[in-house]
C-alpha cells in the first residue's frame, strides 16, 4: 500500500512537471519558427521593421552588410568617439528639419596709396528655402530659390554644398555660380553714389571651395552639437583645428557700360577686371562651445585661416603668376534643443585676399542661415 501511495505521488509531479513546462517548450517552438520566418524576409525588411536599430542581434544580416556593419563601428570607434562627461549622443539615428538660407556676396577693390580710391559691390541677399531628412551621416533634400517666386530675374546662380563632420575631423566643398543681380555702393570719389546703391548686372562669379580640419581636442569638444545636432555638448570646451584647404575663383567685373561721366573716376585706366586663381594652403583656427544650459542652449564661434601657394592663370588680368594665397573663414551657431526638437541660428562668412603692388581684392560670401527641426 505504500509504494502504491509513493506511485501515485511520482506520478502527480511527473504530471505537475509536464504541465509548467508545456508553455515553455510552447515558447521555444514559437521563438524557433519566428526565427526560421525571419531569415526568410530579406535583411532590409528586416531593418525597415525594426525602425532601422542597425545592431539588433536579431537582424540576419548577409555576409557583405555585416562586413560593412562592422567597418562602420569601428570608425564610429576611432573617430567618433567622446568623452562622455562634455559630449553624449541624441540617441537618435533620425532627422528631419527646414532650412531658411540667406546668402550674399560682397566684392571691393582698394586701390594705393589712397585708400579712399575704392570700390564697392555686393549682390542682391539670396532666400533660399529647403526641407531635408537625414539617417546617421547621410541627408537628401530640395532647396527652393524663393526669390524667383517674386520676380523674373533669369541670372544664373547656384550653391552646392557638402559637409561631413565627426568628433576628430570635419570636411567641407561649397560650389557657388552667380552672375549679376548686384550694386555698386562706393566707386572711388563718384558722389552720386555715396549715398544710395546703382545696380550693376556686368559682373560674373564661380567659385569652387573646401577644407579638412583636424580638431585637437575632440574628446571635450563636438563641432556636431553645434552645426550637425546630432550630439549635446554637456560642458563649455574649445579646440584648436588645422588642416589643408582649396580655394578656386573665376571672377569677372566689367566697368564698360558704365556711364561715362562715371568711368573718369576708375582709379586705374583699366575698366576690366579678370581674376581667376586657385588656392592651396594649410588652414589653422579655434572653435569654442559654451554650454549655457546643457542639452538645451548651446553657442558656438569658429574662426579660422589659411596660408599657402596662389597660382594665378594666364586668362587673369594679371597674367601666370605665383602668389602668397590667403584667406580665412569665421562661423557662429545658437541651438535650442527642446526633447526631440532642435532650433538653430547659424552664420558664416568665407573671404578671399588678392594682394599686388597696386591695388587688393577682397570678395566674401556671407550667409545666414534659421533651422527647424526634429529627432527621432
Amino acid at each position: 500500500m505504500a509504494n502504491l501511495r509513493i506511485l501515485l505521488v511520482l506520478i502527480i509531479i511527473m504530471l505537475s512537471g509536464s504541465t509548467h513546462a508545456a508553455p515553455d517548450s510552447t515558447r521555444v517552438i514559437q521563438s524557433a519558427s519566428d526565427s526560421i520566418a525571419r531569415r526568410d524576409v530579406p535583411w532590409y525588411r528586416q531593418l525597415m521593421a525594426n525602425g532601422f536599430k542597425i545592431h539588433d542581434p536579431e537582424i540576419d544580416y548577409p555576409r557583405f552588410p555585416r562586413f560593412c556593419l562592422k567597418v562602420y563601428d569601428w570608425g564610429d570607434k576611432t573617430f567618433n568617439s567622446y568623452d562622455t562627461t562634455y559630449v553624449e549622443g541624441t540617441g537618435k539615428n533620425w532627422k528631419v528639419h527646414s532650412k531658411s538660407y540667406n546668402w550674399m556676396e560682397s566684392y571691393m577693390l582698394m586701390f594705393a596709396p589712397r585708400s579712399r580710391d575704392m570700390i564697392h559691390i555686393r549682390s542682391s541677399i539670396y532666400d533660399d528655402l529647403g526641407a531635408y531628412i537625414s539617417f546617421m551621416a547621410g541627408s537628401v533634400g530640395y532647396t527652393a530659390k524663393v526669390n524667383n517666386w517674386f520676380s523674373n530675374s533669369n541670372k544664373q546662380r547656384k550653391n552646392l554644398d557638402f559637409n561631413f563632420t565627426c568628433s576628430r575631423f570635419s570636411a567641407q566643398l561649397d560650389y557657388t555660380v552667380n552672375e549679376g543681380d548686384a550694386y555698386i555702393t562706393h566707386f572711388g570719389d563718384y558722389d552720386k553714389v555715396k549715398h544710395h546703391s546703382m545696380p550693376f548686372n556686368d559682373i560674373k562669379h564661380k567659385s569652387l571651395t573646401g577644407n579638412v580640419v583636424y580638431f585637437f581636442n575632440y574628446r571635450k569638444y563636438s563641432q556636431a552639437a553645434a552645426y550637425s545636432f546630432s550630439k549635446y555638448q554637456l560642458k563649455s570646451a574649445g579646440t584648436a583645428f588645422a588642416g589643408f584647404s582649396f580655394n578656386y575663383q573665376m571672377i569677372d567685373l566689367d566697368f564698360t557700360s558704365l556711364p561715362d561721366e562715371m568711368k573718369l573716376y576708375l582709379p586705374l585706366l583699366s575698366d576690366k577686371y579678370h581674376f581667376r586663381y586657385a588656392d592651396y594652403g594649410l588652414m589653422g583656427g579655434y572653435a569654442h562651445n559654451w554650454a549655457i544650459v546643457p542639452r538645451k542652449w548651446l553657442v558656438n564661434i569658429t574662426v579660422g585661416q589659411s596660408i599657402g601657394y596662389r597660382h594665378s592663370y594666364s586668362m587673369s588680368t594679371e597674367g601666370r603668376k605665383k602668389m602668397l594665397a590667403t584667406n580665412f573663414l569665421g562661423r557662429f551657431s545658437v541651438v535650442y534643443n527642446h526633447r526631440a526638437m532642435f532650433a538653430s541660428l547659424n552664420g558664416r562668412i568665407d573671404g578671399s585676399l588678392y594682394l599686388n603692388s597696386k591695388y587688393a581684392f577682397f570678395n566674401t560670401i556671407e550667409s545666414l542661415s534659421l533651422i527647424v527641426g526634429a529627432r527621432f
